[in-house]
């Protein structure tokens, strides 16, 4: 928030210095093209001597071209010692209420500069010296009135002094959002880190708690054989490959994370690859009295990770084998819709509940913990899936079938 309200602020206040230099520029610059303007036709003519009107009569008579003199400026004349040569010209009146006590200031000769008489009424000049040897004028000063300038000026700058106020408290309630805003993402994805890893944590001790009991309890039994503790290794080697399952789905959920991992694409004709990859489960399913059917209808090819692939369809596959039982069918529809490819795996199981259908690619998330235990499922599976569809620019989605079970559509580009 601090470093955001820095930035803000730094930027509206070099916004504000550009902007106020600009417009005094700009009002100045008229005024200051008028002095010049003069001194340089004033300059011209001292030779001939200065004429400080033209009759209007000449035909293309245009007062500032012709050099006539602005209202607002007042020129004085000064002698080398510094005294003002053309004191009735300028009137009495003017001279002893403004210039009586006003002095040469010879160092800023050709400078245009700007100068306030008695405080209050602010004039900016143009001094020079006088070059006409024929007289005692030794410098000529070039005066004009700049209070309108001068009142804009200062109600600019108020303006922009108030504005910058308005803007640095809006920049604190900017920053304040805006860093909530950023926070939260990283809020979220830390809260997910704490339960990925206290998940992580409980799935790995499990199966290393099962392990270190069976093998403490065969310690206690050193002569016995190995066929009386046939249950126990048995359970022991049953939680290890459980255990090494668990370490690569882990890992790949890891590398997804990170975006290490990346797919290598290639040709992969669907209804082939999805029939050599459903060869085996037909077997399983039948060794279970379960029907497996297949229906592919998409002889198409699509650029896609052939090993991703494989791990997508054998995911959702021991799914639909976990979660259905004795009599229960099992099935693979391929077909193409809206220039996509779409593979649906089919179950008449014990289906998801509507309510949870919305979390199940969620991490370690299980519907039915304990049948999940049982199957061995840790609920990273789903995710995964979700992963490698999401790598391949498609989606994956969850229908809940109209008689029973589940059916997964995974749509991929062609």
């Amino acid at each position: 928030m601090l470093f955001n309200l820095m930035a803000f602020t730094v930027i509206f206040t070099i916004f504000s210095i550009i902007i106020f230099s600009e417009v005094q520029s700009t009002l100045f610059s008229k005024t200051d093209e008028e002095l010049l303007l003069l001194k340089e036709r004033m300059t011209d003519d001292t030779v001939t001597g200065f004429k400080p009107a033209v009759r209007k009569e000449e035909p293309g008579f245009n007062e500032r071209q012709r050099g006539n003199l602005n209202p607002r400026i007042i020129t004085i004349h000064w002698d080398r010692d510094g005294n003002i040569l053309n004191e009735n010209e300028l009137g009495t009146l003017f001279y002893e209420n403004y210039l009586q006590d006003y002095t040469l200031d010879k160092t800023t000769i050709d400078n245009i500069t700007m100068t306030t008489i008695h405080n209050l009424y602010p004039f900016r000049y143009l001094l020079f010296k006088d070059n006409n040897e024929g007289d005692d004028i030794a410098y000529t000063q070039l005066m004009i009135n700049v209070d309108a300038e001068q009142t804009i000026i200062s109600n600019f700058e108020r303006l922009i002094t108030i504005c910058s106020i308005v803007f640095i408290v809006l920049s604190i309630l900017a920053s304040f959002i805006l860093s909530g805003k950023m926070i939260k993402p990283i809020i979220q994805s830390w809260n997910k880190q704490a339960e990925f890893v206290e998940n992580a944590s409980h799935e790995l001790r499990t199966p290393l708690t099962i392990i270190q009991n069976k093998l403490e309890l065969l310690l206690t039994a050193p002569q016995e054989r190995i066929a009386d503790k046939f249950e126990n290794i048995a359970l022991s080697l049953s939680e290890t490959r459980r255990l090494s399952k668990l370490t690569s789905d882990l890992l790949t959920l890891a590398r997804a994370d990170s975006a290490e991992t990346q797919l290598v694409k290639q040709p992969v004709e669907v209804d082939s690859f999805v029939e050599k990859v459903c060869a085996p489960y037909r077997e399983i399913a039948e060794s279970q009295d379960k029907h497996f059917w297949l229906n592919l209808n998409c002889p198409s090819t699509i650029e896609a990770d052939e090993t991703r692939l494989h791990q997508l369809l054998v995911i959702l596959l021991d799914n639909a084998l976990k979660y259905t039982s004795e009599s229960d069918s099992i099935g693979v529809k391929t077909y193409r819709e809206d220039h996509k490819v779409i593979v649906e795996v089919s179950d008449t199981g014990m289906g998801i509940k509507e309510e949870n259908i919305p979390y199940i690619f969620e991490r370690f998330y299980r519907e039915d913990k304990a049948r999940s235990r049982e199957t061995g499922g840790m609920g990273l599976g789903l995710s995964i899936a979700q992963w490698i569809v999401t790598k391949h620019n498609g989606s994956i989605k969850v229908i809940k079938n109209q008689n029973k079970g589940t059916t997964f559509k995974v749509k991929l580009p062609k």
